[in-house]
């Protein structure tokens, strides 16, 4: 048997950032990590495509909550203890300089994953905190005052456990056998599919629109990037984290209502449009755009519209006009699946918030068990606040867990 203080099961983002704030605040703690995998830390090497996304530039605490559909009132306390500029500060005291991009987004300055991986991994050899890799966690029991962890491979004790190991289906069952609520998984952060002429040879276009699902209280706004299996971006990306039971529900089949032209109204746009028919009444109408959005969306409206690709302003119908205000700042599209973003792939779900002390990170129906990250029913839209989730949650764990170990 492998006896520790503290055992760190999951070898990701939060598993390494609890085990390394712990063993930095106290030096003399027998500490591991096991991770079920061959390698850590395998979401932090393909975040940001490559780059890992490891903040958001959001400074105020009350502020940053707004983007978490799940956890966004648990979190208030915990920012205040540890947000952005704290994480900024201690990537930096590590040597990992953090810029930041136009649309607020934290990366390395080495512009790669790397960087935080090979940070990570030094200051896990520096201070001595073992790593167990392909170390599947079998059967957790608690025995005269001490946590027994059965693997594949061992038999491991500590007086105190982490759980950081993300959207595991087989550590919310384990804990749902010790007791904990889990609140089932859906997807989140995903695409949507469609398959529409309107858009079919449009892909890389993107532009920033409203979006709204219909018949639900679901609405975004921001950038909408046309794929080939049909949307994604900002836009669409923040409609599916916050809509994430909604859509589960829904069989992801649903329509989704987009505005082109962003915060316009059909009314007023069907009045530009009507200028535009007397003040460039000898321009053929399909052959520049006139609003704010891709000549080549523009011309897949107008063609929408039943408008003919030689008709020029002067000829088209009050109805053609009518029909191409609709296209603009109604436009009706059938979604019928989705597709996972890239490969971040993010789940609501995960053990109830109610069963957490977010003022320690420590579970209130086991003794001497602590969360960090994605393992808890918390998730937020996509822009580097996963991350910061992990580090905030690491962070205390690694404080409170310090703080009992003096007791």
């Amino acid at each position: 048997m492998q006896q520790f203080d503290v055992i760190i099961i999951g070898g990701g983002a939060a598993g390494f950032f609890t085990a390394i704030n712990l063993a930095e605040k106290n030096a003399s703690l027998k500490i591991a990590i096991l991770e079920r995998g061959k390698e850590v830390l395998s979401k932090v090497r393909i975040s940001g495509g490559g780059r890992c996304n490891v903040t958001h530039a959001c400074f105020d605490a009350n502020e940053l909550t707004g983007y978490y559909p799940r956890g966004n009132k648990e979190l208030r306390g915990p920012f205040h203890t540890f947000a952005t500029a704290d994480t900024v500060t201690w990537f930096q005291r590590h040597g990992v300089l953090i810029k930041k991009e136009d649309d607020g987004r934290m990366f390395p300055q080495a512009n790669t994953s790397q960087a935080v991986i090979d940070c990570f991994i030094r200051l896990q050899q520096s201070l001595r905190i073992q790593l167990f890799t392909g170390e599947n966690v079998l059967s957790i029991q608690h025995n005269a005052d001490k946590w027994q962890l059965q693997t594949t491979q061992h038999i491991f004790a500590a007086k105190e456990i982490c759980i950081a190991t993300g959207s595991s289906p087989a550590m919310w069952k384990l804990l749902q056998q010790l007791g904990h609520t889990i609140v089932p998984p859906v997807p989140s952060l995903f695409t949507f599919n469609c398959k529409d002429e309107r858009i079919i040879h449009l892909p890389g276009v993107a532009t920033n629109v409203s979006v709204h699902i219909k018949d639900t209280r679901l609405r975004s706004s921001g950038p909408l990037l046309i794929t080939h299996w049909g949307m994604s971006g900002p836009a669409v990306l923040k409609l599916s984290a916050w809509g994430a039971r909604i859509l589960h529900d829904m069989n992801y089949a649903f329509t989704l209502i987009v505005n082109w032209l962003h915060d316009e109204d059909a009314e007023s746009i069907l009045q530009k449009l009507k200028s535009l028919k007397e003040q460039q009444a000898q321009r053929i109408i399909i052959v520049k755009s006139p609003f704010t959005i891709p000549n080549r969306l523009w011309e897949s409206l107008v063609q929408a519209a039943s408008i003919n690709k030689q008709t020029r302003w002067a000829d088209v119908s009050k109805t053609q006009l009518q029909q191409l205000a609709q296209q603009l700042c109604q436009c009706s599209f059938n979604i019928k699946g989705k597709s996972t973003f890239k490969e971040e792939f993010v789940t609501a779900g995960g053990i109830d918030l109610k069963e957490i002390d977010f003022k320690t990170m420590r579970s209130k129906v086991l003794p001497s068990v602590y969360f960090a990250g994605e393992v808890l029913n918390i998730d937020a839209i996509t822009g580097g606040f996963n991350f910061q989730n992990a580090w905030t949650g690491g962070y205390i764990a690694a404080l409170a867990m310090d703080e009992s170990m003096l007791i």
